[in-house]
């Protein structure tokens, strides 16, 4: 029976490639998985009609007589004939087995182009994450413009192109025209005058866009007026308990069997945050690529304070692989408060920003934010520590925000003691300062299956004299006397103890043969964490005894860091980008550390407001944002584990790209221009008001 059922589908598969031999004109065909019909006639073009059957990948390739030369981009009409957009990707095939590949959606609707640049290419060439939507009108056509193109540098000539589709799950039908390379740089047009004056995307409409300063205006005195009268929310009764303990500062309690933040007069308090609550957050390169930007105010008069310089290189540490890093920049959001309130808009933007919080049912100033928003407000906030300085680190390959600091160096107790001197500065006697966050998203594990031992690997990976990996040996030192036996047990031939100092060591992996090393890397991944957390509440402590410590916002993480993080914080905060809080960290696990959580982070994006990218979490739309708010909320009220939970972030960014790393998400309660997303603020609103009645 197999024999005849592969001898079957033998016969279907070469049926399947046979009955379209013929292409467009002058091109051959090679099919899989997809069936070819006749050429019809759209809006005055000839295209072929192909139909992709529900396979693994199918597929149609290209190929004309001779190879396509002669031009920087590779252009085919083709027609989503589907109510729905359409998942495509292309692979070009160059000579001598070079290749380029690209994504793109594919609207439905009229014939469009679909247009590949013929070199690697992506957002990140022009300083942001997150490309331009597509289809955008250009020269009169609508065009589908692959923004990020991976694999060889560049093709000089292609020999072939393959059109697939990721699994379908029925039958999808496209129209393809006669593909070919021609002349032309579609990329850069489509970057060109992307953001107008008040920082806005300029190819695009939503209700919140506006077009002109009266319009700006008068959005805002609308919004003051709706705003008067709003009182800050006094976050003193919560559900009363008798066991409840004041103690003047915020503190944590178990009460009935759930963990509690409790406000400094002893009631329950839910920590409804927003992170980064500034006006500061609207910076965005300009040098270099004027030409993204229409209506760009001149860098003098009154406008000179929004501009500024800087060096995200020097400045981050991090990894983005970004152009246009560094140089000049300017900022759009400061600059639109301006335009609303003259010299005096950032009090005014302080005093709306504080009466929207209080609207919107939020008590809590998240990270990187603006705190004389918050301070003699009855309104509690955070405090970053952002320990930096001159210290060993060690490389796990997840460095996207810098290597991990080694805690074993003391000049890295000393970095800890100067940035928690400074973070305390002035605040310490405050009793609605909630606590203090150290560092952000260190990298205490990387992606993949062996990802866990990751900074362990990476501490033998070190050079001789690295303070960790000196650590680490000594600990091995003291357990196994002979690095014979320490040979034995981790399955490697090992007889010296200094066969392991040298730098760029091939540890191994943890297998199941040797259970020793999963048990030696364990270990060792919470003792560096220890140091790490111990280091900081000590320190801490010594500067002020009297707030939360409120752990390092884990995103990779292992379960020796996040245990080490409730032996010595009294919070444990997660970075979650999930739908839900359960499906981004284990909440059975954190239970059993019995220490509260707080989500420090949390967002969901859409791209119809405006900016690109849409976060880790997209929605389809703005609506969507506020269902997936109120779901995750309440989720997370009802643990009895999370005390807080943060959103990510107060403004969306840039759409040009904040000037850390290029980020362009649309994940704000208000736009660039300062206008709240009323349908998604409303969502929140009654979101909020539900999450404070959880008992």
């Amino acid at each position: 029976m197999k024999s005849h059922a592969a001898f079957v589908g033998l016969l279907l598969s070469l049926a399947c490639r046979a009955q379209a031999a013929a292409g467009p004109a002058g091109l051959q065909a090679d099919l899989s998985h997809v069936r070819a019909g006749g050429m019809q006639q759209v809006a005055g073009e000839t295209l072929r009609r192909y139909t992709f059957e529900p396979s693994a990948r199918p597929y149609v390739r290209l190929a004309p007589e001779r190879p396509w030369r002669g031009g920087g981009q590779w252009r085919v009409r083709v027609q989503n004939a589907m109510p729905w957009a359409v998942t495509l990707s292309i692979d070009l095939e160059g000579v001598a087995g070079a290749h380029l590949q690209a994504t793109v959606g594919l609207p439905a609707g009229p014939p469009q182009t679909l247009v590949v640049p013929l070199h690697a290419t992506a957002p990140r060439a022009f300083g942001m994450q997150a490309g331009p939507p597509m289809p955008v009108q250009l020269d009169g056509q609508r065009i589908v413009l692959a923004t990020t193109v991976e694999g060889a540098p560049a093709l000089q000539a292609v020999r072939a192109a393959r059109l697939s589709i990721p699994a379908p799950q029925a039958a999808q039908v496209l129209l393809v025209g006669t593909p070919g390379v021609v002349a032309g740089d579609t990329l850069h047009q489509a970057y060109a005058g992307i953001v107008d004056r008040y920082g806005q995307y300029t190819r695009a409409q939503w209700p919140e866009k506006i077009d002109s300063d009266a319009a700006l205006r008068a959005v805002h005195a609308r919004e003051h007026a709706q705003l008067a009268g709003t009182g800050v929310h006094e976050e003193k009764s919560g559900h009363a308990n008798a066991r409840a303990t004041a103690t003047g500062w915020f503190h944590t309690q178990k009460l009935d069997g759930r963990w509690r933040l409790m406000t400094p007069e002893g009631h329950p308090f839910f920590s409804l945050g927003i992170n980064t609550v500034t006006a500061d957050g609207g910076r965005s390169y300009v040098q270099g690529r004027e030409w993204m930007f229409a209506g760009l105010p001149p860098a003098v008069g009154a406008w000179q304070a929004f501009y500024g310089r800087g060096d995200s290189r020097r400045d981050t540490g991090a990894t983005t692989g970004l152009a246009y890093d560094h140089g000049r920049w300017f900022d759009f959001y400061a600059a639109n408060l301006f335009r609303v309130d003259g010299t005096g808009w950032r009090a005014a933007w302080r005093t709306r920003t504080r009466a929207r919080l209080a609207a919107w049912g939020f008590n809590t100033l998240g990270n990187w934010s603006d705190t004389a928003v918050a301070r003699g407000h009855r309104l509690a906030y955070t405090r970053p520590i952002a320990i930096a300085g001159t210290y060993a680190d060690v490389a796990t390959g997840y460095d996207w925000w810098g290597r991990m600091p080694d805690p074993f160096d003391p000049r890295f107790a000393a970095a800890a003691e100067r940035a928690v001197a400074a973070a305390t500065r002035g605040v310490r006697d405050d009793p609605w300062l909630l606590g203090y966050f150290a560092d952000n998203e260190l990298a205490w594990a990387s992606p993949g299956p062996q990802g866990r031992w990751a900074l362990a690997l990476g501490t033998l990976r070190g050079e001789p004299r690295s303070p960790a990996k000196q650590a680490f040996l000594a600990m091995l030192k003291r357990k196994y006397g002979d690095a014979l036996r320490l040979g034995v047990a981790w399955g490697i031939g090992v007889t010296r103890w200094e066969a392991l100092e040298p730098a760029g060591f091939q540890a191994p992996v943890p297998d199941e043969a040797h259970p020793a090393i999963a048990a030696d890397y364990s270990a060792w991944l919470r003792a560096y964490a220890g140091r790490y957390f111990r280091t900081v509440a000590q320190a801490l402590r010594r500067h002020d005894p009297h707030h939360l410590f409120l752990g390092g916002r884990f995103a990779v993480r292992t379960p020796e860091a996040v245990a080490a993080c409730a032996q010595w914080c009294d919070v444990i905060s997660i970075n979650v980008y999930a739908d839900l809080p359960q499906h981004g960290m284990d909440l059975a696990a954190l239970r059993r550390l019995d220490r509260p959580v707080l989500i420090s982070e949390f967002a969901f994006g859409s791209t119809d407001r405006g900016p690109f990218g849409a976060g880790p979490v997209p929605v389809w739309n703005e609506a969507q944002r506020g269902e997936a708010y109120a779901r995750f909320l309440a989720a997370a009220a009802a643990d009895p584990s999370i005390v807080g939970a943060h959103w990510f972030q107060y403004a969306d960014e840039p759409v040009a790209g904040r000037l850390l790393d290029g980020e362009n998400a649309h994940l704000g309660l208000v736009g660039i221009t300062d206008i709240p997303f009323g349908g998604f603020v409303r969502a929140v609103a009654a979101a909020n008001a539900a999450a404070r009645e959880t008992p």
